[in-house]
């Protein structure tokens, strides 16, 4: 590493995985233990499946993601409003990359970690006001023990479409790839939340697009860093079509 583990810390902890508004359901008071909780993401789990095998897919690679064996891992880039289904593509169409996502440690965020689970997949709890530096440090050593990592940089409250300077850092201090990934729909409704959640359309037709690989540079100066932020903000909106 170029920096001490405790410079590393102090420094994560001024960044941003994404700016962040105070969520509406902050105050949700939902126990993750509870038998409700419990019933409550079962149904969510086998809903989402059921969904998500309505669609009809197609699968557009410009890596070599869905080669075997796995050469190296990545660090996959998802804008926020893409991920309703992204846990049940990658262990559709990737099932030979494990991995894990990143996931904001607040109280709304325990279901969609429950259910990240639920479909295979780690989780790590974090975000800039929550756990952030222990995040960043967690997302690097899933990284050494060669499993991917999923993070929606613009999450987890926007604005859309801005990447967030989080990610830039994680790839520089791991020297992981950047997989920029996207799902477009021929179908969909829009959901009235600050990144208009996409929600697709039953029997539509999905189209999974693993971008070309990125590899950030080494920066010294802040224009250098927001080089390579702008860099890959335009990488992963080369292959968004609906906005």
């Amino acid at each position: 590493m170029a920096h001490p583990r405790s410079t590393w810390i102090a420094y994560f902890e001024s960044l941003s995985l994404g700016k962040r508004k105070r969520s509406p359901t902050a105050n949700l008071k939902l126990d993750p233990e509870s038998f409700s909780t419990r019933i409550l993401i079962a149904f969510g789990f086998r809903l989402l499946q059921l969904w998500a095998r309505t669609l009809r897919y197609e699968v557009d690679a410009r890596s070599a993601v869905l080669e075997t064996p796995v050469k190296e891992n990545y660090l996959g880039a998802l804008w926020h409003n893409r991920l309703l289904l992204i846990s049940y593509a990658l262990k559709r169409f990737v099932p030979h990359r494990p991995g894990a996502g990143l996931i904001s440690a607040s109280r709304d965020g325990d279901l969609v970690a429950d259910l990240t689970k639920r479909f295979g997949f780690d989780v790590v709890r974090g975000s800039t006001s929550r756990l952030g530096a222990s995040a960043m440090l967690e997302l690097t050593e899933v990284l050494a023990s060669g499993r991917d990592v999923l993070i929606t940089p613009d999450g987890p409250r926007g604005p859309a479409y801005e990447l967030g300077r989080g990610i830039i850092f994680l790839a520089q201090k791991s020297g992981a790839p950047i997989q920029p990934i996207n799902i477009e729909y021929s179908s969909c409704w829009r959901a009235r939340s600050w990144d208009k959640f996409i929600l697709p359309r039953p029997f539509s037709r999905a189209r999974i697009i693993f971008g070309p690989l990125l590899r950030v540079a080494p920066t010294n100066t802040d224009a250098e860093f927001e080089a390579e932020r702008c860099r890959l903000q335009d990488a992963m909106m080369a292959l968004v079509e609906m906005r």
